[in-house]
């Protein structure tokens, strides 16, 4: 198999089955002549019958759902703010030199130690916890978009202006639907990021949600259970790349064409269209106005 070259969808799950079946019976192996105790690595057994204790005792799917419905609440707050935040600093050059070094500087900041900053500014309530999670997804997702707008193919933009499209035609015609697009699959990548900020956000105030059960069972000693509940995140994020993936697929059905096929109709796609755009929106009216002889 040579470098950089791909296996089929079927190989490539099967693949992945075996490693995961590596894992497991590696983690078995370990545990069982290993001589680690299980309050450092417990038995995957352990760890499976811990389920039904945290199902009947900590009502465990209640408390993901809390997580995930936390989770989507900070994702729409941020994707709110960053989408025309963000064309606002990488369309136009006056905010783009004066903020987008430090929108890139933000990315650094240590986002646990600003919890106390959070408490101080918005309660411990849910609010809070919420503004948190947009915040640690919008440090990431500015950068993005500044970068996503630089991206834009030049050809494309020279085009539209040729034709006479205005600004506002570029951005809804070029700008924007080549932005979003690519902004999506982003987004799923950084969907992890938010996971590991919503265990610090619920440990605030505990009124529910994975985090804190984390928090819970672990004073308990309970290695077993926390195990239990990060198969669980795991479990989760599959189903949100799964989901993420699909849409991607529905709504930009472009960016999962071959890379052949790409070139080939991606180019005569966008010409096309604001041919089309043109005709109807510029050059069609301005023909029509034409004094007949």
């Amino acid at each position: 198999m040579k470098m950089g070259s791909t296996i089929s969808k079927k190989l490539s799950t099967t693949i992945s089955l075996v490693g995961l079946g590596v894992i497991l019976i590696g983690w078995y192996l370990i545990t069982q002549f290993g001589n680690i105790p299980p309050s450092i690595l417990p038995k995957p057994m352990s760890v499976l019958l811990s389920f039904e204790e945290l199902y009947t005792k900590y009502n465990i799917f209640s408390e993901a759902w809390y997580s995930i419905k936390l989770n989507f609440y900070g994702y729409m707050e941020a994707i709110l703010i960053s989408i025309p935040l963000g064309f606002f600093i990488g369309l136009f050059p006056f905010p783009k030199a004066l903020l987008s070094s430090w929108v890139d500087s933000s990315r650094f900041l240590p986002l646990t130690a600003l919890m106390g900053l959070f408490v101080a500014w918005f309660g411990i309530e849910i609010g809070m916890k919420i503004h948190f999670l947009a915040f640690g997804i919008i440090i990431y997702i500015l950068p993005i978009m500044v970068k996503r707008i630089d991206d834009v193919d030049k050809a494309h933009i020279q085009t539209a202006w040729t034709i006479g499209a205005s600004d506002f035609q570029t951005f809804l015609y070029v700008y924007f639907p080549s932005v979003i697009s690519k902004l999506f699959s982003d987004i799923k990548v950084i969907v992890a990021v938010s996971w590991s900020y919503i265990v610090v956000a619920e440990m605030m105030n505990a009124e529910g949600g994975v985090g804190s059960l984390i928090f819970r069972v672990t004073k308990q000693g309970r290695i077993d259970m926390v195990f239990a509940i990060l198969i669980l995140i795991v479990l989760i994020g599959i189903a949100n790349d799964t989901i993420f993936t699909f849409l991607d697929k529905m709504l930009f059905p472009y960016n999962h064409e071959s890379s052949q096929l790409k070139s080939r109709s991606g180019w005569r796609g966008v010409i096309a269209s604001i041919k089309e755009f043109a005709y109807k929106h510029l050059l069609k009216p301005s023909v029509s106005k034409q004094p007949q002889s």
